[in-house]
């Protein structure tokens, strides 16, 4: 693997790479800051370069983990299709769903894998509400509450970039709600209908919203609300509630409980705290970081898709589209 982007988002991979050192080697890693450079080598002892063009040219290089601003993953997907080499992708996949579609289409053309890092789909919890519904373990879904209850304070979005379509593309929805709403559409597909609203409060000086909501009606009749926010003081775990036709599914941070009408209760996952809602975003353990990056190297030397391809990566997209829309 070669690693391009050493800023905030590198550190779970970083870890999540020195854990998985027997399955996959980071051979150099690259950023345009020396200093940044010279900080992750000191803290990860992985070898660094001082050129792209190092990693993109090297043939022993396999696959390249991008963590670099939305607004430059088109371009250096590009780049990296062009030279025969997979791509982990940070989270969104571009600035907007036109660029972002180009981008899973350009490794398409290559014949490249693409990986989005998604990684809620690795919770434990979030697995085992999904093999529950595959399984109509819970019977129909006919409704649920979604809430992603974040705190930002401004200090977070006086840094260059953040929070503006230029760089990042949207506020809370796609920076980081869209975990939240990937795990959505893993369950529930895409609603037929969404009625969106959003807003940018007095908390923050941004460009985009840091507050969402919507009602959405699925293909089935299901009716699902969602609240979404940077807004929200401390920060609280996100929330995925689902009313079943044989009970309630309650997915709090990473622990799924599950109340059966018949009386059982069932719990799966353990609490980790807020989990990055809060004012630090980088609260967070690497171990789901950790999973999703040994998909993606078994998925490469087994020659099958990704657990999070570019296409699922796409649908969220599509669901943030539809709640800005109103």
């Amino acid at each position: 693997m070669g690693l391009v982007g050493l800023g905030m988002a590198v550190t779970p991979h970083a870890e999540a790479y020195r854990d998985l050192a027997n399955r996959v080697t980071v051979a150099a890693a690259f950023a345009p800051s020396e200093a940044r450079r010279r900080a992750f080598a000191e803290r990860f002892g992985f070898p660094v370069v001082d050129t792209l063009e190092a990693i993109l040219d090297d043939p022993t290089i396999a696959a390249v983990g991008l963590q670099t601003p939305p607004n430059t993953h088109l371009d250096l997907v590009c780049r990296c299709a062009a030279a025969g080499k997979h791509v982990l992708l940070e989270k969104p996949l571009e600035i907007d769903t036109e660029r972002a579609a180009a981008t899973v289409a350009a490794c398409e053309a290559a014949g490249v894998t693409l990986g989005v890092m998604l990684q809620h789909r690795f919770r434990p919890s979030g697995l085992e509400l999904r093999r529950l519904l595959n399984a109509g373990a819970l019977g129909a879904v006919t409704g649920g509450q979604v809430s992603i209850l974040n705190w930002r304070p401004q200090a977070y979005y006086d840094e260059p970039g953040r929070g503006e379509k230029g760089r990042d593309g949207g506020g809370v929805l796609l920076t980081q709600g869209i975990h939240t709403l990937d795990l959505l559409t893993a369950c529930l597909g895409l609603p037929e209908a969404v009625h969106g609203l959003h807003r940018t409060t007095p908390v923050h000086v941004m460009e985009t919203e840091d507050l969402a909501g919507a009602v959405m009606r699925y293909p089935n009749g299901a009716i699902v609300t969602l609240t979404a926010t940077t807004a929200a003081y401390p920060g609280f775990p996100e929330r995925i509630t689902l009313f079943c036709e044989k009970g309630t599914a309650d997915l709090v941070g990473t622990t799924l409980r599950v109340r059966y009408l018949d009386g059982r209760e069932e719990t799966f996952g353990e609490a980790i705290g807020a989990g990055g809602t809060g004012a630090d975003p980088m609260a967070f353990p690497s171990d789901y970081h950790r999973a999703l990056i040994a998909d993606f190297v078994e998925a490469i030397r087994e020659g099958r898709p990704p657990a999070v391809t570019g296409q699922d990566a796409l649908e969220a997209h599509r669901l943030i589209d539809r709640i800005l829309a109103g």
